[in-house]
This record gives C-alpha cells, sequence and structure tokens, in this order.
C-alpha cells in the first residue's frame, strides 16, 4: 500500500484567531460539533485537517502531518527498530481508526493513521 497524507491538523494557542485567519485567508469551513475540543476543516478539495488547542505538554504550536498505513503496530515496531520514539502510542478514534504519533531520527513529528477499513486491531 502507498502510504499517502490522510489528515493534517494545526495546533494553535488560540482556536478562534486560527479559525477566523485561515477562514479569511483560504476560504476553509470549519466544523466544531463532530468531536469534542476539536474542529475539523472542509478545505473545499483534496485532505482536508483539522484544529485544535495546542496541548500544554507540546512545545509550540506545530502542523502534524498523518499518514496513512495497513497496520499502525507493525508500523510503530518498525519505527522503534530504525531508531524512532514512538510519543502517542496506539489511540482508537471512535468511527475512524486508530492514530499514533512517533518521532523521526531527526526528531520530526510525523503522525500515522489506519482506516476502521484497514487491518483490524
Amino acid at each position: 500500500m502507498a502510504n499517502p497524507i490522510c489528515h493534517w491538523e494545526l495546533m494553535v494557542h488560540d482556536v478562534a484567531k486560527a479559525k477566523k485567519f485561515y477562514g479569511s485567508v483560504f476560504g476553509w469551513k470549519f466544523d466544531d460539533a463532530r468531536y469534542p475540543g476539536y474542529t475539523t476543516i472542509d478545505t473545499g478539495g483534496g485532505v482536508g485537517g483539522g484544529l485544535m488547542l495546542k496541548p500544554v505538554h507540546s512545545p509550540m504550536a506545530a502542523l502534524n502531518t498523518y499518514f496513512q498505513v495497513d497496520d499502525v503496530d507493525k508500523t510503530l515496531r518498525a519505527v522503534v527498530e530504525t531508531g524512532g520514539t514512538v510519543i502517542v502510542p496506539k489511540t482508537e478514534i471512535s468511527n475512524v481508526g486508530w492514530f499514533a504519533m512517533f518521532l523521526d531520527p531527526d526528531r520530526i513529528a510525523v503522525g500515522i493513521l489506519q482506516p476502521i477499513d484497514a487491518h483490524a486491531p
């Protein structure tokens, strides 16, 4: 399987300010109703995204990118075996699938997502 970008998200200091900014700059539409504490972004085409308040433990605001995988567990094993570090373990997203995040050897944060219709957990 190819591992296309399947989701991205902005972790920001001020969600309302970010919505106003990106809505004005790009014309994006936002939906706060689908997930508590998480805003989905409709860019009008292509891969959609998400917007969230930066967690306290995160060192800075960030743009996270998620790649689709067939098996989160297998991918995380490969990450650790080749020098990466898991920073968010396999986590279920109800009615979506499972995600995780890791740091590559250069400490770049990377997300992975296994959709429900992929390999069972």
